[in-house]
């Protein structure tokens, strides 16, 4: 993922929130004089964005991939079917879950700031939040694939979600081949945030180990 970070990620703060930027001049000030310290700050938000976060999703992802009738639910009313799990809260009460298939491939963006799904997805990644990521998912979405290593078929349409302030979306990924003998806890393994977002794939068995 960190490879990623740097095509998208900038020093420009022209795009953050007056709220955001009031919290980066906090974090700023306490650092500077001493009350924190940076490595634990960079911990605690690597925990929300990749680990705490993501996990509940995956639960869900992995959920929908072994149970047929819960996979149905998820797509028809995707805020009860999560909240069925636990998994409820701020910035996640208007969900929607979009399945890719071999024909068609979703991705999500917020195009006017970053919204993002808290609940199943934990905090956004700093390049989901960029300005070039924002622009260019909509412009040019292949190519931003691309460069995340997904790499489609040209005859695979590839459908963008835009999240607002009402609506968030959740990427239900293909589910791996070799994967039929797999219990719900195994497969949520096998789901990572950014196959969630639909910029990256669902790992294969092998390469969870």
């Amino acid at each position: 993922m960190s490879q990623h970070r740097h095509h998208h990620d900038h020093d420009d703060h022209s795009h953050l929130s007056a709220i955001e930027l009031r919290v980066r001049a906090l974090e700023s000030l306490l650092l500077e004089k001493g009350y924190v310290d940076p490595a634990a700050i960079d911990a605690l938000v690597e925990t929300y964005e990749v680990k705490v976060g993501p996990r509940n999703g995956a639960q869900v992802v992995a959920k929908a991939w072994a149970d047929p009738a819960y996979r149905e639910w998820l797509r028809n009313d995707a805020s009860a079917a999560i909240a069925a799990l636990g998994f409820i809260g701020r910035q996640g009460e208007h969900m929607v879950a979009v399945e890719n298939t071999p024909e068609e491939h979703n991705m999500v963006v917020c195009t006017l700031c970053s919204c993002y799904p808290w609940p199943v997805l934990g905090l956004p990644p700093v390049w989901y939040k960029s300005a070039p990521y924002r622009s260019r998912a909509v412009l040019d979405p292949r190519g931003v694939l691309a460069e995340f290593g997904v790499n489609l078929p040209e005859s695979t349409r590839i459908r963008v979600w835009d999240s607002t302030a009402e609506i968030r979306y959740l990427v239900i990924p293909m589910r791996p081949e070799g994967t039929e003998d797999m219990g719900e806890e195994g497969l949520a393994q096998l789901v990572t945030r950014d196959s969630m977002i639909g910029t990256g794939m669902a790992l294969r068995p092998e390469a969870a180990r």
